[in-house]
């Protein structure tokens, strides 16, 4: 059993799918950072300071100044402002995924469309048409 374990975990998919997924891991952290620290303060000024990560609504019918003073006060939200952090982070995301896939499908394309190239022939046969022709031009 350990044996057939190891040849399972051991196979050129599983190990692929590991790297993946822990570059994919460190990928979500830099979009994370990329929409919370750059995208969301620009935004949130255009908007009027507003900072997404506060948007709250209170369940509880009371006002709180932020996410974090409701959390502190036990109050029960619905942190939509954290929603809309995770849809942008998602579609970047997504875009970057695409355009990821996009480029692979260009190149296997391109690979596929590039004429194979036909080796030479061999020796023999180029010693044999050769002679084929000197023998033509000796009966002709």
């Amino acid at each position: 059993m350990f044996k057939e374990f190891k040849e399972f975990a051991m196979r050129g998919n599983l190990v692929d799918l590991a790297v993946g997924f822990i570059l994919g891991g460190a990928f979500s952290t830099i979009v994370k950072s990329l929409v919370n620290d750059i995208v969301m303060p620009p935004l949130g000024l255009v908007l009027g300071g507003v900072d997404f990560a506060d948007l709250i609504y209170p369940l509880d019918g009371n006002t709180y100044e932020s996410l974090e003073a409701a959390n502190e006060a036990g109050a029960p939200v619905i942190a939509y402002g954290l929603f809309i952090n995770n849809v942008i982070s998602f579609l970047i995301m997504a875009l970057a995924l695409f355009f990821l896939v996009k480029g692979i499908n260009s190149m296997k394309r391109k690979q596929e469309e590039a004429p194979a190239e036909v080796p030479p022939p061999p020796r023999q046969e180029i010693l044999l048409e050769e002679i084929r022709n000197l023998l033509a031009k000796q009966q002709g």
